[in-house]
């Protein structure tokens, strides 16, 4: 009877995971099916203006030496006007990006640019204090913001500045592009996964009357609008987010430019893509926290609350799937099993296995197979081959992103941790590994263990399911799902140990070398 029991509860508590993370499959499928109903809603511009306005450009950056000149060179070859166009460089730096900058400084500013160097030597705030220091000065009623690693076509401006002739835009952006997609294999699945929010959700979102967020960058805000929604706040460390939310609810509306695409260089090894996505997640859990009550009370269609409900909590399957992937273990193994007319080969039980597989799974795929459509409509079908390095990267970034959710639902900390990057765009794939040592390793901590762990469990775990002949029952499916967790966290944990490895190895190095000058 005990035994009865013990599968019942194990059971239901493995359906149970699998149907809440089913859900948020089930809002990629919607996504996509949303897009085809309003592919051709594409946003339009008001008017024209009689006389273009002052632009401020704000370049926020934090010991950003490699790639600062190249930002500059671009933000210089913007068709604007001289007269109409100030440029403030941001920089919190504790390096030599501080020596770099004023000297691009002074050469700007000798070829006629008003461009000014603020820098601070109190981080308060971060990117968000940052933003909020310069605003108090900026001369422009518009204000563009760029982190250093983005490269703006010329055109930004003539582009978006026709929008805001509309009183009530607030913020217009434009969709990233990616310098260095076919860097290497992280990249490559990068860019996929970054397609897919960019090409499809922030598209949706804004043509289907619902609300979208501004991704820190590579967009323009009216000043007015940000001061009007309570300015930027440092209390998440996803400040754009957060006032993003504020302003749209005050009546602000959005507009998302899909066909405009702004570059940008993406991380190009584990620890600095953990990096990012830790800062993305937990900053996402702590404007959850602090903003979604706010928005189901607030007067704004259900449908706008339903998709802020889905996107603020969509993190918490992060600690859905290590759940699952806890409860799968005595599922695959034959331990714990359904019996009668619901086991496993019973009609009934094979639809829903069925059904929460294509949900869980399948749907996803079509999400991102569908972005690159989108993106790339003559090389999408290259996906197909990475679409199991996808979900296995996937799978792996689940304990980092676990305890991010967690930091973000018990912890008050603010701080802002940067993603190292290396001027890709300017530079060389050897030059861009000989500067990554210029940059101290990345914390890693316990989570590159757990992951390994996780990979040795699910190791033991297939070895275990092949042992018992998992392929006599449709649980067959779950089997050749272990090697996606099998895969991604041992791909994840070795990425961050190879790298702690360099850096020790680079350390004693130097050590030696010192020791033997003396």
């Amino acid at each position: 009877m005990e035994s009865i029991w013990f599968n019942i509860i194990w059971l239901l508590a493995y359906f149970g995971v699998l149907i809440c993370m089913s859900g948020y499959g089930l809002h990629r499928l919607m996504m996509v099916v949303l897009y085809l109903v309003h592919r051709r809603d594409i946003p339009q511009p008001k008017g024209q203006w009689e006389e273009l306005p002052v632009v401020t450009v704000q370049l926020p950056m934090f010991n950003e030496r490699y790639v600062v000149e190249g930002l500059l060179r671009k933000v210089t070859q913007l068709d604007y006007p001289k007269d109409k166009l100030e440029i403030q460089v941001l920089d919190d730096s504790t390096d030599d990006t501080c020596d770099i900058c004023r000297q691009q400084v002074r050469f700007y500013a000798e070829q006629g640019f008003d461009i000014k160097y603020l820098h601070r030597k109190d981080r308060t705030g971060f990117k968000a204090g940052a933003l909020e220091a310069a605003d108090k000065t900026a001369r422009g009623e518009f204000l563009l913001i760029l982190d250093a690693d983005f490269r703006p076509e010329p055109d930004l401006l003539r582009v978006v500045m026709p929008y805001f002739t509309d009183e009530r835009i607030a913020l217009v952006q434009t969709r990233w592009g990616h310098i260095n997609r076919r860097h290497n294999l992280l990249t490559r699945l990068q860019s996929i996964f970054l397609d897919g929010h960019f090409a499809l959700e922030q598209t949706v979102r804004n043509r289907s009357g619902r609300f979208f967020t501004f991704n820190g960058t590579a967009g323009v805000w009216r000043k007015s609008a940000i001061a009007d929604s309570g300015g930027w706040q440092h209390d998440t460390i996803t400040e754009d987010m957060d006032l993003s939310y504020r302003a749209q609810i005050r009546g602000w509306r959005f507009v998302y430019l899909n066909d405009y695409v702004t570059p940008a260089e993406l991380p190009e090894d584990i620890d600095g893509f953990k990096t990012q996505q830790h800062r993305w997640t937990k900053g996402c859990i702590q404007v959850c926290r602090k903003m979604l009550g706010t928005i189901l009370r607030a007067n704004i269609p259900l449908k706008a609350k339903l998709e802020a409900f889905t996107h603020l909590t969509c993190n918490f399957s992060y600690l859905g799937l290590i759940l699952l992937c806890v409860l799968v273990m005595p599922i695959c193994t034959g331990f714990v099993r359904p019996t009668g007319e619901w086991g496993w080969q019973s009609p009934r039980m094979i639809l829903v296995t069925f059904t929460l597989f294509f949900l869980a799974t399948v749907t996803v795929c079509m999400f991102y197979v569908a972005a690159e459509l989108i993106v790339r409509p003559r090389r999408w079908w290259m996906v197909f081959p990475l679409l199991i390095p996808l979900l296995a990267l996937g799978v792996g970034m689940a304990v980092n992103n676990a305890k991010a959710v967690l930091e973000g639902i018990f912890s008050r900390s603010a701080v802002f941790e940067r993603t190292p990057k290396f001027g890709e765009s300017d530079q060389g794939k050897l030059a861009v590994e000989q500067r990554a040592s210029g940059y101290k390793a990345l914390k890693s901590g316990i989570v590159p263990v757990v992951e390994l762990l996780f990979g040795l469990f699910f190791l033991a775990v297939e070895s275990v399911s092949l042992y018992y002949g998992i392929t006599k029952d449709p649980i067959g499916i779950l089997n050749f799902l272990l090697m996606s967790p099998f895969l991604g966290f041992f791909y994840t944990g070795a990425g961050s140990a190879r790298r702690i490895i360099q850096g020790m190895l680079r350390r004693r190095r130097a050590s030696v070398a010192v020791s033997t000058n003396g």
